[in-house]
Protein backbone atom coordinates (compact mmCIF):
# COMPACT_ATOMS: atom_id res chain seq x y z
CA UNK A 1 0.00 0.00 0.00
CA UNK A 2 1.17 3.49 -0.79
CA UNK A 3 0.26 4.81 2.64
CA UNK A 4 2.63 2.40 4.37
CA UNK A 5 5.52 3.35 2.07
CA UNK A 6 4.93 7.04 2.58
CA UNK A 7 4.51 6.54 6.33
CA UNK A 8 7.76 4.60 6.65
CA UNK A 9 9.59 7.18 4.54
CA UNK A 10 8.25 10.12 6.51
CA UNK A 11 9.01 8.34 9.78
CA UNK A 12 12.61 7.75 8.69
CA UNK A 13 13.06 11.38 7.63
CA UNK A 14 11.53 12.90 10.75
CA UNK A 15 13.44 10.51 13.02
CA UNK A 16 16.70 11.44 11.31
CA UNK A 17 16.04 15.15 11.67
CA UNK A 18 15.01 14.74 15.30
CA UNK A 19 18.17 12.75 16.03
CA UNK A 20 20.33 15.43 14.42
CA UNK A 21 18.70 18.20 16.43
CA UNK A 22 17.94 16.55 19.80
CA UNK A 23 20.37 13.65 19.79
CA UNK A 24 19.85 9.96 20.46
CA UNK A 25 17.05 10.57 22.95
CA UNK A 26 14.74 11.70 20.15
CA UNK A 27 15.07 8.53 18.05
CA UNK A 28 12.58 6.45 20.04
CA UNK A 29 9.80 9.08 20.12
CA UNK A 30 10.24 9.70 16.40
CA UNK A 31 9.99 6.01 15.56
CA UNK A 32 7.16 5.18 17.95
CA UNK A 33 4.90 8.08 17.08
CA UNK A 34 5.72 7.97 13.37
CA UNK A 35 4.70 4.29 13.37
CA UNK A 36 1.56 5.13 15.36
CA UNK A 37 0.61 7.84 12.86
CA UNK A 38 1.18 5.45 9.96
CA UNK A 39 -0.95 2.74 11.58
CA UNK A 40 -3.74 5.22 12.31
CA UNK A 41 -3.72 6.40 8.72
CA UNK A 42 -3.79 2.84 7.34
CA UNK A 43 -6.89 2.02 9.41
CA UNK A 44 -8.54 5.38 8.68
CA UNK A 45 -8.01 4.95 4.93
CA UNK A 46 -9.42 1.42 5.04
CA UNK A 47 -12.54 2.66 6.85
CA UNK A 48 -12.96 5.54 4.42
CA UNK A 49 -12.63 3.28 1.38
CA UNK A 50 -15.26 0.98 2.84
CA UNK A 51 -17.78 3.80 3.24
CA UNK A 52 -16.81 5.89 0.20
CA UNK A 53 -19.42 4.45 -2.23
CA UNK A 54 -22.29 4.29 0.25
CA UNK A 55 -25.17 6.62 -0.57
CA UNK A 56 -26.05 9.50 1.71
CA UNK A 57 -23.76 9.98 4.65
CA UNK A 58 -21.37 7.11 3.89
CA UNK A 59 -18.26 9.22 3.18
CA UNK A 60 -19.04 11.48 6.14
CA UNK A 61 -19.12 8.42 8.39
CA UNK A 62 -15.72 7.32 7.10
CA UNK A 63 -14.21 10.76 7.68
CA UNK A 64 -15.66 10.89 11.19
CA UNK A 65 -14.21 7.48 12.05
CA UNK A 66 -10.81 8.60 10.76
CA UNK A 67 -10.91 11.78 12.82
CA UNK A 68 -11.82 9.73 15.89
CA UNK A 69 -8.80 7.53 15.29
CA UNK A 70 -6.55 10.57 14.91
CA UNK A 71 -7.93 12.05 18.11
CA UNK A 72 -7.22 8.79 19.92
CA UNK A 73 -3.64 9.06 18.63
CA UNK A 74 -3.36 12.49 20.23
CA UNK A 75 -4.65 10.98 23.49
CA UNK A 76 -2.00 8.22 23.30
CA UNK A 77 0.64 10.87 22.64
CA UNK A 78 -0.45 12.91 25.66
CA UNK A 79 -0.59 9.83 27.89
CA UNK A 80 2.90 8.74 26.87
CA UNK A 81 4.32 12.19 27.59
CA UNK A 82 2.60 12.41 30.98
CA UNK A 83 3.57 8.87 32.04
CA UNK A 84 7.22 8.94 30.99
CA UNK A 85 8.48 12.38 30.04
CA UNK A 86 12.13 11.31 30.00
CA UNK A 87 11.59 8.63 27.34
CA UNK A 88 9.01 10.65 25.38
CA UNK A 89 9.99 14.33 25.49
CA UNK A 90 7.06 16.51 24.41
CA UNK A 91 8.40 18.29 21.33
CA UNK A 92 10.17 15.37 19.60
CA UNK A 93 7.18 13.12 20.35
CA UNK A 94 4.66 15.60 18.96
CA UNK A 95 6.78 16.29 15.88
CA UNK A 96 7.23 12.58 15.25
CA UNK A 97 3.45 12.18 15.28
CA UNK A 98 2.35 15.29 13.41
CA UNK A 99 5.03 15.39 10.71
CA UNK A 100 3.95 11.92 9.62
CA UNK A 101 0.19 12.22 10.18
CA UNK A 102 -0.53 15.55 8.48
CA UNK A 103 0.97 14.77 5.04
CA UNK A 104 -0.71 11.36 5.06
CA UNK A 105 -4.01 13.04 5.91
CA UNK A 106 -3.74 15.35 2.91
CA UNK A 107 -2.75 12.49 0.60
CA UNK A 108 -5.69 10.42 1.80
CA UNK A 109 -8.05 12.05 -0.71
CA UNK A 110 -5.90 10.83 -3.60
CA UNK A 111 -5.67 7.29 -2.24
CA UNK A 112 -9.35 6.79 -1.43
CA UNK A 113 -10.27 6.21 -5.07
Amino acid sequence: MKVVGWGVGLTAVVTGVLALYWGRGAILPGLVFGALATAIEVVALARLRRTWREPGTGPLKGFAEGMGLRLSGVAVLAAAIVLNRTVFPPLPSALGFLVVLVPLLFLEVRWVR
